[in-house]
């Protein structure tokens, strides 16, 4: 695990809100030099620890069908490698958008993507069910999404009401 001084830090919490700032805003709003940022981003670019700038989208406002799934998954661990093999096994699929260890009732969360919901079936049913170490699956489809990464997709009214007091 790498170890990152106050200025990474800072860079990344400003990146991790809008990737698009320049490193000559992020100087600015940090009160560096511009060159330390520079140096500050390449170093956690060659690092490994910005592995890719990203848009987020709301695909609801956007004529392009897809359906995503969320699917808990429960493995058993293979002998010296744990739940890595298996993880690697899941997230090298194309479909799969991500995959997460996690504690509870089931082992892996594997969020798919796919044009309808016969392709995700197809999916768990030929591909994920298959494989020797998982025991089950449990499909979860989304529906809407109302917030990812700290945005909020809906438009919403501010609460205006009064507020009375006893």
């Amino acid at each position: 695990m790498t170890e990152l001084n106050g200025l990474k830090l800072k860079v990344l919490e400003l990146l991790k809100e809008d990737a698009r700032r320049t490193p000559t805003l992020l100087a600015t709003l940090l009160g560096v030099d511009e060159q330390d940022v520079r140096t500050s981003i390449k170093e956690l670019e060659d690092q490994h620890v910005i592995v890719k700038y990203a848009a987020v989208v709301n695909w609801d406002k956007v004529d392009d069908e897809k359906v995503t799934a969320l699917i808990e998954v429960q493995i058993t661990p293979e002998r010296g490698r744990g739940f890595e093999g298996i993880a690697e096994r899941i997230y090298l699929y194309p479909q799969v958008k991500s995959v997460y260890l996690m504690s509870g009732a089931y082992d892996l969360l594997v969020e798919v993507e796919g044009r309808n919901l016969r392709e995700v079936a197809n999916f768990v049913s030929e591909k994920l069910s298959p494989i020797d170490s998982v025991l089950s699956t449990k499909t979860n489809f989304t529906l809407k999404k109302y917030k990812q990464d700290g945005i909020i997709f809906e438009d919403h009214q501010e609460d205006n009401r009064l507020v009375i007091s006893p």
